[in-house]
């Protein structure tokens, strides 16, 4: 018994201890993603922070093909990070800095960019990276799925980047998933335009070389934005007071009144398309016709792009309404994934069959039948909508698969439901990101109608669906 009395003796004569309170944990860093997780294209895209701007400062002169850029990329760390990446393709870096500070960088792979700023970034700061670059960009050629990126044209380039084309030319997070807003400041050789999305700020000549400046307010997807430079004969007009830029290569606009044609076409167009999908959902448009050598007309956002060769012609109606039904599916709500690019492709084919209703030709339920009419053994049927494969995003069966799955839709739901439900899902995703999954559960909560069966039929399983 004595010794626990001596021990409570001794710890009373220790004298009391206040311990501090407990410091702030310190920030922790790591690096970010090498990409973004798509399944179809892991080299795309980074993990660890979200763009909210980008500042393209570009000269090119085509005699020499050299492009000499500055990028300034706004962007928010999604955790701490010790280092990133950016996407880019074969130009040389000069200069790297973040925060206005010397940043050490390293390439690797094939297109990484890898950034390990002075310090650690923490979660949530919001941070500038700014990348000093030139060369000779050089477009990508891609077996299954064609030409993209910077391309080359004999009086100047046109850059096209669906799906991963635009590392070609600048620094960027390229993944569909990372939207963001872009200025545009374009110098070129007097003499010649320089295009880009959204509106034209202003245009400058000093000495021997013309600036432009455009800027795009609303969120891009890096693989729709696009560059135009030679020489173009260009028309603004505006519809219903939106302004539109429209622009032929001088040596395609032979024939009288060609580029007001294509202007007016345009015009038509969209006033019908915002009848069937709501507001048009940017602040310009228009449309390029330049002979690009890349064998298609692509979406760009704001402005599509045709590659056209036919001199004293235009480009068929059937192109004009699917690019600009591209502005509503596909720029304005994009898929996140490009598995999902059926939401792009069956929307805008089918806005074709309803302007051939529209214009006395075949209704889209004709359309429907007549594609619908290929044998159970057809390539149209071997592909599963919401999950094509790599190589073919592009194919045929995406685009007539995906309009019939799209009719078929309106038939079960009649058009007092289908349209109200397209414009209503246009409005609450716009400038968002989509997939089949959350499209499936807005169509049902819109319309009351259970969908799995259609969607099991037409748009999980290969096979032609019985009606």
């Amino acid at each position: 018994m004595a010794a626990p009395r001596l021990l409570a003796a001794a710890t009373l004569a220790v004298p009391l201890v206040l311990l501090p309170a407990a410091a702030e944990a310190a920030p922790t860093f790591r690096p970010g993603a090498a990409g973004s997780g798509e399944k179809y294209f892991p080299g795309m895209g980074n993990g660890g922070y979200d763009v909210a701007h980008y500042g393209l400062r570009i000269a090119y002169d085509p005699a020499t093909l050299v492009l000499t850029g500055r990028a300034r990329i706004t962007a928010t760390a999604k955790h701490g990070l010790s280092r990133f990446n950016l996407d880019l393709r074969g130009l040389e870096v000069r200069s790297v800095t973040v925060d206005g500070k010397a940043a050490k960088w390293r390439r690797a792979g094939e297109q990484e960019l890898v950034i390990t700023p002075r310090r650690g970034i923490p979660a949530g700061k919001r941070f500038v990276v700014v990348v000093g670059y030139d060369g000779k960009p050089q477009q990508i050629n891609d077996d299954p799925l064609g030409a993209s990126g910077w391309v080359a044209t004999r009086d100047g380039a046109v850059a096209l980047n669906q799906p991963f084309g635009a590392a070609t030319w600048f620094p960027v997070n390229d993944s569909p998933r990372d939207k963001a807003a872009y200025d545009f400041a374009l110098t070129v050789p007097k003499g010649l335009t320089a295009i880009a999305n959204g509106d034209l700020v202003s245009r400058k000549v000093t000495g021997g070389k013309t600036t432009f400046r455009w800027k795009m307010k609303q969120p891009m997807a890096s693989e729709l934005s696009m560059v135009a430079i030679g020489r173009y004969k260009v028309l603004r007009t505006n519809v219903n007071g939106l302004p539109s830029y429209t622009a032929i290569d001088t040596e395609l606009a032979t024939a009288p009144n060609q580029l007001r044609a294509y202007d007016k076409k345009n015009r038509a167009v969209l006033r019908w398309l915002q009848g069937k999908f709501g507001p048009y959902p940017f602040t310009s448009t228009g449309g390029v016709v330049d002979e690009v050598n890349v064998g298609y007309s692509l979406e760009t956002q704001g402005r599509p792009v045709h590659d056209w060769s036919l001199k004293g012609k235009n480009p068929p109606d059937g192109l004009i309404v699917h690019e600009l039904a591209h502005q509503w599916f596909g720029d304005s709500v994009t898929p996140a994934r490009w598995k999902d690019i059926w939401l792009n492709e069956g929307f805008a084919t089918y806005a074709e069959w309803m302007w051939s209703e529209k214009t006395g030709g075949k209704t889209a339920a004709e359309m429907f039948q007549l594609a619908y009419s290929a044998g159970p053994n057809a390539d149209v049927w071997k592909g599963v909508l919401a999950d094509p494969g790599r190589d073919h995003i592009f194919d045929n069966f995406v685009y007539q698969r995906g309009a019939m799955a799209v009719h078929r839709l309106r038939v079960i739901l009649g058009d007092k439901t289908f349209f109200p439900l397209l414009r209503s899902w246009l409005a609450h995703h716009r400038n968002g990101t989509i997939s089949t999954k959350s499209f499936h559960a807005y169509a049902e909560k819109y319309s009351g109608k259970q969908l799995d069966t259609y969607f099991k039929r037409w748009i999980h399983t290969a096979g032609k669906p019985k009606l």
